[in-house]
């Protein structure tokens, strides 16, 4: 789209958020396109620090690759202005929904409501049509639909209406939320929890920065939940306290029973939590030689966030 509209495009390596704001304040009319973690690590910046840099050049910032958490859009929008938008979309379907300003005003965590052209629908198992704010199957459809994965796999369309692989719901606005990936809805004690509403309850924890939560095997209930905590830099808790905290905040079953602070969650070369990967994170990790990664590495691109500098080869 920049190269369409001839439009400077500037790249960054690695991403520094006092650097990004150096480069915003350094063009006119500057466009931010970035993933919810950078926005997070500009606000968690000093005040001093974020006021060397006059960030009135920035006409919007785009975010998508993954859910915005708790008020991190209403956070940003106090500011640095509404110049936020939520773009919720997936490679196969390209946009999905667009959550603007006004809509993320309206409740930071939504993912918006579909662009011209695009349909929406949430389904059931069968591929029934389910009402408002009921959880269901994502399906959308527009213009820019892939025709296949170059593989033979098989490729899930109801209707006209490709699969995302999320599940969501649509309230009584018309307003989109997505609730976390189909396979990541967790069954304890035959009630489904989903993650993302245990996560927010977390992050209203002031001690917490980051939180994500997972089922885990457990022999009782089939899955009992695990909440993985980065604190705030000289922030303290206790398990118990979290639990106790987040008991109040949703239901019973839905609180985790498994508590671990991390120094960071383990993230890939597009900051997306990998949460695969985060119970090898929580167990104590053997000391690494220099340069080593410590979090498991099952694809070329995962990597842990910030993505580090690639070292030159001699010669």
């Amino acid at each position: 789209m920049a190269w369409a509209l001839r439009a400077p495009v500037v790249l960054h390596r690695r991403f520094d958020p006092e650097r990004a704001l150096a480069t915003v304040a350094g063009h006119r009319d500057a466009v931010v396109f970035a993933v919810p973690v950078m926005v997070q690590r500009i606000l968690d910046l000093p005040e001093r620090v974020r006021r060397r840099h006059d960030a009135s050049s920035l006409r919007f910032v785009a975010l998508s690759g993954t859910a915005l958490p708790g008020d991190l859009a209403t956070r940003f929008m106090d500011a640095f202005g509404d110049r936020l938008y939520n773009v919720y979309g997936t490679t196969e379907a390209s946009w999905v929904s667009i959550a603007t300003p006004r809509d993320l005003r309206t409740d930071p965590r939504t993912a918006g409501r579909p662009p011209r052209n695009t349909a929406l629908a949430i389904l059931d198992a069968r591929g029934r049509p389910l009402g408002r704010s009921t959880i269901g199957e994502i399906h959308a459809a527009n213009e820019l639909l892939f025709e296949g994965y170059t593989g033979g796999e098989p490729v899930e369309v109801r209707d006209g209406l490709l699969a995302t692989g999320d599940l969501g719901h649509i309230d009584h606005r018309g307003l989109l939320f997505v609730d976390g990936r189909r396979d990541g809805m967790v069954v304890s004690g035959g009630e489904n929890v989903v993650p993302r509403d245990v996560e927010d309850a977390l992050l209203r924890l002031p001690q917490v920065a980051e939180a994500a939560v997972v089922g885990v095997p457990d022999d009782a209930w089939g899955q009992r939940l695990a909440a993985y905590l980065v604190l705030r830099p000289g922030a303290r808790l206790r398990p118990d306290e979290v639990r106790a905290y987040v008991h109040a905040q949703v239901a019973r079953y839905a609180v985790p029973r498994d508590v671990h602070f991390l120094a960071e969650l383990p993230r890939n070369a597009t900051g997306k939590v990998v949460h695969r990967w985060l119970a090898d994170a929580a167990r104590p990790q053997r000391p690494q030689p220099e340069g080593r990664v410590p979090w498991p590495h099952p694809a070329p691109d995962a990597r842990p966030w910030p993505p580090r500098e690639a070292t030159p080869r001699a010669g």
